[in-house]
């Protein structure tokens, strides 16, 4: 599977750099406020303040941790589920 992003956690979400063949940008997932709505996402994706994403917290069958990231430009031809 290839790796498309690095992510350091720190005291606001997470900060990283998203880089593919088209694109190299510092991003971050900054924590989002889901009210009472369970299936909103867990963090907002930004780049230069601009939403590019969302992503979800969630727990893989063997019990580890992750989360799920769904990245939705007018750029990309499709949302990209990474």
């Amino acid at each position: 599977m290839a790796n498309i992003g690095t992510f350091t956690a720190d005291k606001d979400g997470f900060t990283g750099t998203l880089r593919t063949l088209t694109l190299n940008v510092k991003v971050k997932l900054v924590p989002n406020d889901k009210g009472d709505n369970e299936k909103a996402p867990d963090f907002r994706l930004q780049a230069a303040s601009h939403d590019i994403g969302a992503a979800w917290k969630k727990t893989s069958e063997a019990g580890r941790e992750y989360i799920s990231v769904t990245l939705d430009d007018p750029s990309f031809p499709a949302t990209v589920y990474a």
